[in-house]
């Protein structure tokens, strides 16, 4: 069944307008028709039958019917992804989505190869990429900041796995071995990597775990894709 991502409050009997490009999606892309069910979901109230009452071209209506599943929410993991070029950073918000991350924190780093990207389009893909997977939230793009300062304001309880290409890290799975579920963020550098400064200081955190991903180097994308993987593997919602 057709899932959409509605952000008013969901209850029985609700009533909820549609825009115009959910409309449009759902009479001119998925072909519904006026009774026609899907399911909608907003991030807090669960997952909920509804009809398409009315469909035109200034928008739509929803009649929200019954809970269909209870709000649930991923781990507590956070990306954190150095700004590289559009298409691959799509690919990554779009992944990190479909595997469970709550956050997308976009860092500018020494080496980064990109100096904006735009949000709100990270956004739509983050709220498609739900759409599809099944999860009841989507996951938060926040917008890019320096990776110093993102930082200094680090809060100290939550773990930080450093995907370090360049130094003598353990491998992922070795290295996560023993630890618990609790809050997490996965740390991906640019295309050019990190500079040494930024490593030094990663390193000599203590809620950094340094990690490698391997002897192969890989693109941003892959790395990211593969390290949120291997994390679920080992400390997620996978076992």
């Amino acid at each position: 069944m057709i899932r959409l991502f509605v952000p008013g409050p969901l209850a029985g009997g609700a009533d909820l307008a549609l825009s115009v490009e959910q409309t449009h999606y759902l009479v001119n892309v998925m072909r519904l028709q006026p009774g026609a069910e899907l399911l909608v979901f907003n991030g807090r109230d669960g997952e909920w039958r509804a009809v398409l009452a009315q469909a035109g071209k200034r928008g739509g209506r929803l009649a929200v019917a019954a809970r269909t599943r209870p709000q649930q929410l991923p781990p507590d993991l956070d990306l954190v992804m150095a700004l590289v070029k559009r298409a691959r950073l799509e690919t990554i918000v779009e992944k990190a989505a479909e595997l469970g991350a709550r956050r997308v924190r976009l860092a500018i780093t020494r080496f980064t190869n990109a100096d904006h990207t735009n949000v709100e389009r990270l956004r739509a893909i983050a709220i498609e990429a739900a759409e599809q997977t099944g999860r009841l939230d989507v996951p938060e793009i926040i917008a890019p900041e320096k990776l110093g300062r993102l930082l200094a304001a680090w809060p100290p309880d939550r773990r930080l796995m450093f995907c370090d290409e360049a130094g003598d890290a353990r491998p992922v799975l070795e290295a996560l071995t023993g630890e618990r579920d609790a809050p997490w963020a996965v740390l991906i550098g640019p295309e050019g990597g990190f500079a040494s400064e930024e490593r030094e200081k990663l390193r000599a955190s203590s809620y950094v775990t340094a990690v490698t991903l391997g002897p192969r180097i890989l693109r941003a994308d892959t790395a990211a894709i593969s390290a949120l993987t291997l994390w679920q593997a080992a400390v997620g919602d996978w076992r």
